[in-house]
């Protein structure tokens, strides 16, 4: 049996595996909110970037490291390939935290060493000992990832393990790169390394997946019975493709059925000790956050976090749950943080009892930005008879989320009705703090919106993705939008939210293509994606 930390172990890679959703590109404020928020939520470990990626990637893991790992906080970890630029530059970034990882990598199946790298199993089997042992001279918590392990010959990946361990790793990670394996595949894989690898004992066995199939959590959950001990999960799943393992599905998981999945770690049955560190009751709120940061709405019926996760439609339900809520649920909606708090600020709140609350949320604003938001608060207050924790969200994540802006939004204005043409009228002022105003036509008002702020900006871009939706319920409620533009096959989101769903319109649009102009000046590298070239230096 492999080495046993005694509990399950969560490595949360929201930050980088997570923030390669398309679209979902986070910036530095963005990724420190989310990290204090992670910390809160008490997972083991951090995985905060692709330091050699970019210097935007570095400059985050790095804030990350001196602002989040402190002495009791999670492990800060980033992401490397096999090259000794990529593992120094990772060293450095995440040197400021009390505890911190390496987490370096190659490809070990047949299909990506002929396609991908070029390399034989030889070469493999020279390059993984030899920058292991380099990250190891670095920083003594060392991870090693056999990318695309699920699809690797057993016999040559029991041989890349053992050498990884010899060399200093302290972590393997088995991963299913491309969601391929299915449960009992990947259960007799675990069970294969934990029985010929001979210094397995040395390690504790870390599992990474994607959902391509809709398997990644039971996947997760068959190799913890058989000696998995880290899951590298993402909050709400997102991720590359069709995502990663659901975080808050793992977790939940093993909170309700922990009679079940104690004697696979050694336990009594009935041990009341929970399998992991996790505070269950921060799920919801962390999923909030990460979903209005990065713009990617949870669907409805989403397990655990979903807006119907807890609803009842059915007469036979309602009525089940009235006399005994565990007739239709097994979980209390409390045990995951679910409630709607009404929150007593109005006109004459002072911006300290704002700041107090938005903390509570997770999200820490500079002054300048706190003031913004609480002038946004009482415009709303004007116009809202009741302000919810989630509609204070939806107004400050548009702080938290703003790209460095070369425009601004000004003014729009809409005219528009079944007799007449939609006509949009919009002001935008640029970095140099010129305005220009024009007026476009559309099919409908945010059709003309778009066409305008399009006009004015004059960069190529194509729509892919508009969604509205309500905050809260009621005629009053805030609409927040999310806008997807493509340029050049990348994608880049805007959101926002208003009462007035055009307004919302206007500046989800332009804090997309504010996004896109910050994204053609840095193009960072992607970890599997883009190959090592040898004798690169780090995009410091």
């Amino acid at each position: 049996m492999a080495k046993d930390p005694g509990r399950v172990l969560i490595f949360d890679t929201t930050l980088r595996d997570g923030e390669q959703s398309p679209g979902a590109g986070l910036n530095l404020e963005e990724k420190l909110a989310i990290a204090k928020q992670l910390a809160r939520l008490g997972v083991d470990v951090i995985e905060a970037g692709f330091p050699f990626a970019s210097a935007g990637d570095f400059a985050a893991v790095q804030r990350i490291a001196q602002q989040v790992g402190g002495e009791h906080g999670p492990i800060i970890c980033g992401l490397a390939r096999a090259s000794r630029a990529d593992i120094k530059a990772c060293a450095d970034a995440v040197a400021p935290a009390p505890w911190r990882r390496i987490h370096t990598f190659i490809a070990t199946s047949d299909i990506h060493l002929e396609h991908k790298l070029c390399k034989s199993r030889k070469d493999v089997l020279a390059i993984v000992p030899d920058m292991v042992s380099y990250a190891r001279s670095l920083i003594e918590d060392v991870e090693f990832s056999c990318e695309d392990a699920v699809r690797t010959d057993p016999e040559f990946l029991y041989e890349v393990i053992e050498a990884a361990i010899a060399a200093g790793a302290t972590t393997i990670n088995i991963p299913d790169t491309v969601g391929y394996t299915t449960p009992s595949e990947f259960g007799t894989l675990i069970a294969g390394i934990n029985q010929h690898v001979s210094n397995i004992g040395e390690a504790v066995i870390s599992v990474h997946g994607h959902n391509d199939l809709g398997l990644a959590v039971a996947n997760f959950l068959e190799a913890i019975k058989n000696g998995a001990r880290q899951l590298e999960c993402t909050i709400n799943g997102i991720g590359e493709r069709a995502g990663n393992a659901s975080l808050e599905e793992l977790v939940m998981v093993m909170h309700v059925r922990r009679r079940y999945f104690n004697p696979f770690l050694g336990r009594n049955e009935n041990s009341p000790t929970p399998l992991t560190a996790v505070h269950t009751k921060e799920l919801t709120k962390t999923s909030r956050l990460v979903s209005n940061l990065t713009g990617m709405v949870v669907q409805p019926n989403k397990a655990i976090v979903g807006a119907n996760a807890f609803a009842h439609e059915s007469g036979i339900h309602q009525d089940g749950v009235l006399k005994n809520r565990l007739t239709y649920e097994i979980i209390d909606a409390c045990t995951v943080g679910l409630k709607d708090s009404r929150i007593s600020l109005g006109k004459l709140s002072g911006r300290s009892a704002m700041r107090a609350r938005l903390e509570e949320l997770g999200y820490c604003l500079a002054r300048d930005d706190l003031d913004e938001a609480f002038a946004r608060f009482k415009e709303l207050a004007d116009r809202k008879r009741e302000i919810t924790d989630r509609d204070l969200e939806a107004i400050v994540s548009d702080q938290v989320q703003q790209p460095e802006a070369r425009f601004q939004l000004k003014f729009v204005q809409v005219s528009c009705g079944s007799s007449s043409r939609p006509t949009a009228t919009v002001t935008l002022a640029d970095e140099e703090g010129g305005e220009n105003t024009i007026s476009a036509v559309g099919t409908g008002p945010v059709d003309a919106v778009c066409h305008a702020l399009n006009l004015l900006a004059d960069i190529p871009n194509n729509l892919v993705e508009f969604s509205v939706k309500s905050v809260t319920e009621g005629i009053d409620a805030m609409g927040e939008v999310t806008i997807r533009l493509r340029h050049d096959s990348s994608l880049y989101s805007g959101h926002a939210a208003d009462t007035d769903v055009v307004v919302a319109t206007a500046m989800a649009f332009v804090n997309a293509l504010n996004r896109l102009v910050a994204g053609q000046k840095r193009r960072p590298l992607h970890p599997q994606k883009d190959p090592i070239v040898l004798g690169a230096k780090p995009t410091l």
